[in-house]
């Protein structure tokens, strides 16, 4: 009997010593907290939904004609429009490597569209003279995404088709996480969730996909790695929203 007792009295206190210690959950919430932060602060606001700090029109001054702040979001709503008069906006800073997280909306018909690599200056007259775009578009009443599926929404323009289309309808907002990448040769595109669209975006690769498309003899298109962040004014009376826009670099 004496002999049972001791080995349930060993069989116990290895147990015991077993046991991994738990952590207490405040020290494990804080933690938690602490790496949400860390991941947090990898990313820059582009837009904070309540002023144009760090964007400016296309080759011009401050954003203060053609788009409007509302409801936390940039409108794209013009009143007036000169003849060939486009409000294209572009950040103030350029960029290479990144992840780029937007939301966006369309009214009825319109059409817009995110560009990245954009040059200025005088030889240019608009963004997607240089910059190649992930589409921004009413794939229900837009002429264009009768043209191939290479011009509906999600797509990178002329090039690479979406998958599948998982656009919300108009008036609502969806989301594109938009990866460029150089230094690994990847391009993505995620729409609500769902990636839809890989590309090269450098190298033979790349330079087939664009001697393929409408771009083919188009000097400077998609061949700088560094320039500015862009969105389009197609120049329709449309409206087209942007809101919680924010970058984080490679």
């Amino acid at each position: 009997m004496k002999k049972l007792v001791l080995f349930t009295a060993l069989a116990v206190t290895f147990a015991c010593k077993d046991k991994p210690k738990e952590e207490p959950k405040e020290e494990i919430t804080q933690e938690m907290e602490t790496q949400t932060e860390q991941q947090e602060s990898e990313w820059t606001v582009l837009f904070d939904g309540t002023s144009f700090d760090g964007w400016h029109i296309f080759s011009g001054m401050e954003v203060t004609d053609g788009w409007k702040l509302e409801d936390g979001a940039m409108l794209l709503k013009p009143k007036h429009r000169e003849e060939g008069k486009r409000f294209n906006i572009v950040t103030d800073k350029e960029y290479t490597n990144f992840v780029l997280s937007v939301e966006w909306m369309v009214s009825s018909g319109a059409n817009s569209g995110v560009m990245w690599g954009v040059q200025e200056g005088d030889k240019y007259k608009e963004p997607y003279q240089t910059g190649p775009e992930i589409q921004v578009l009413d794939n229900v009443d837009h002429p264009d995404a009768k043209n191939g599926t290479t011009h509906r929404a999600g797509a990178l323009y002329d090039m690479v088709s979406p998958s599948q289309d998982v656009v919300k309808p108009v008036g609502e907002w969806n989301h594109y996480l938009i990866t460029i990448n150089h230094d690994t040769n990847q391009g993505s595109v995620v729409l609500n969730d769902v990636k839809i669209v890989e590309f090269p975006v450098n190298g033979e690769a790349w330079d087939t996909m664009v001697a393929n498309s409408k771009f083919a003899t188009w000097e400077g298109f998609g061949t700088s790695r560094t320039g500015k962040i862009a969105f389009q004014d197609h120049g329709e009376p449309l409206v087209i929203g942007y809101r919680n826009i924010k970058i984080k670099e490679l």
